[in-house]
């Protein structure tokens, strides 16, 4: 007959040697399920590098066309503040001229 200590004992390595076997398929799936999302987040890596390129480009492009519009204006308003002030010392000249 068997002593309940050792159907105990016995119990427990059954037990135990279950959940070690689950815990090691656990942890096999687990790092496979790792590498998975190691592969993902490397492609998004890969997109978001692609996509920061084209941001710098369109970045650059409107930088150089804020500084021609820029310059443009400035010309503009140049040749309007010239044509302004010449007619402004006109109008003065002949205020005192009478």
């Amino acid at each position: 007959m068997v002593d309940i200590n050792t159907f105990w004992v016995m119990v427990l390595y059954i037990l135990g040697s279950i959940l070690l076997v689950s815990l090691i398929i656990l942890v096999v799936k687990l790092i496979s399920t790792v590498n998975k999302i190691n592969n993902v987040i490397d492609d998004v890596e890969n997109k978001v590098t692609k996509l920061n390129n084209l941001f710098n480009i369109v970045d650059t492009i409107t930088d150089s066309l804020a500084t021609v519009s820029d310059m443009v204006v400035d010309g503009i308003s140049n040749v309007l503040k010239k044509i302004f002030v010449r007619k402004r010392k006109e109008d003065e000249k002949e205020n005192y001229e009478s």
